[in-house]
């Protein structure tokens, strides 16, 4: 620590740093320890008590949350600023070619694809539950969360209260979108915050990912609070260790951002070399907005099924470093799942891993 702090700031730090449900259970019911708890060793870094401005957005955060000010304020100010969850929101140097076929290896893996077969077996039941409440197919729920965490294998070691207030606070401010993306990880922190103190979670309990995404489908808290269900029926949605309000709780987040039932995500997709307008076409990059009519005016050339689509398609352009880029139609089911993660690699990464996967199992 910089031997040129305040002694009232130590002070402030050695009282915040005291455990946390000692002080909070004055005021707030006694925390649970939550299902994605480890015992990983405390992170070192600065504490969050030691800056005036956070400690004013926590009375803040209270007040409109109705959340108990001393509660808050311990909880933040106990944060850990992490440089290295800073670092790793650093974008990608400029000019860093984008590869498909190398970013489809990362995903599409024996280990992975396994790992899934067993899923599917394991919680056939459950799957096929959630297609028939929500309409989402088995291998997309399959696909997102063997392409999030193998299935649980891997969710985070990141204490969430310090990752989310280490990039609500302490962004990096080279990031093009430094701005909006600190305003949305402080509505993200305010949004756990509530969470936990309503679900009696100590919220330093709670690991995920750098970005504090928790749970096999990495929800952030917000999609935690909006779409997480308890599919299992035990009275609590547990996204670490129930394979069941894991699976309902994907499905519902599809539902909730419009997926059809029965809709291919994409078509394979050609070019007429006489007419083809590819600067109009991919105008609008991933969001659906042509209709068959105008998508085949600028040259685009589909066949069979793809011809009666009634929906608008989008062309998405997956670049392969300095080979030919692969092209495909997608549907607003394909942007539907680009809504989990807004990229159209990872979007085909979760159709060809669940594909893949249900290829074994003889869907």
């Amino acid at each position: 620590m910089n031997k040129s702090f305040p002694i009232a700031l130590l002070l402030m730090a050695c009282a915040v740093a005291l455990p946390f449900s000692a002080s909070a259970e004055k005021t707030t019911k006694k925390k649970k320890v939550a299902s994605g708890a480890t015992t990983t060793a405390q992170p070192q870094g600065r504490l969050y008590a030691t800056r005036a401005d956070v400690m004013a957005d926590a009375d803040d955060i209270a007040t409109r949350r109705d959340l108990d000010r001393e509660w808050v304020r311990q909880a933040i100010g106990q944060a850990r600023m992490l440089s290295t969850v800073a670092r790793l929101m650093q974008p990608a140097p400029t000019g860093t070619a984008k590869n498909w076929r190398v970013y489809r290896s990362r995903f599409i893996d024996p280990i992975r694809i396994a790992a899934g077969v067993r899923f599917w077996q394991d919680n056939r039941a459950a799957l096929e539950r959630a297609e028939k409440e929500y309409g989402v197919p088995p291998e997309i729920i399959v696909g997102i969360i063997g392409v999030e965490t193998i299935y649980g294998q891997q969710t985070g070691s990141f204490r969430v209260m310090d990752a989310l207030t280490t990039l609500a606070y302490d962004f990096p401010a080279s990031h093009p979108r430094a701005k909006e993306r600190s305003a949305y990880f402080k509505g993200e922190l305010e949004q756990f915050l509530s969470h936990t103190n309503r679900t009696g979670v100590d919220p330093f309990a709670m690991r995920g990912s750098y970005a504090g995404a928790m749970g096999m489908p990495q929800f952030m808290p917000t999609s935690w609070v909006k779409y997480a269900v308890d599919f299992d029926g035990d009275g609590k949605v547990d996204l670490f260790t129930s394979p069941a309000d894991v699976i309902g709780s994907v499905a519902s987040y599809f539902k909730a951002f419009n997926w059809q039932p029965g809709m291919p995500a994409y078509y394979p997709v050609r070019f007429d070399p006489k007419t083809v307008d590819m600067d109009a076409l991919l105008a609008p990059d991933i969001l659906p907005t042509f209709s068959v009519a105008s998508f085949t005016a600028k040259g685009a050339v589909l066949e069979g099924d793809a011809l009666k689509h009634t929906g608008p398609l989008a062309l998405v352009e997956l670049q392969n470093g300095g080979d030919a880029p692969m092209y495909v139609a997608g549907t607003e089911n394909f942007y539907a799942i680009t809504r989990y993660n807004w990229s159209s690699y990872y979007a085909m990464a979760v159709i060809e891993l669940g594909a893949e996967v249900a290829a074994v199992v003889g869907k």
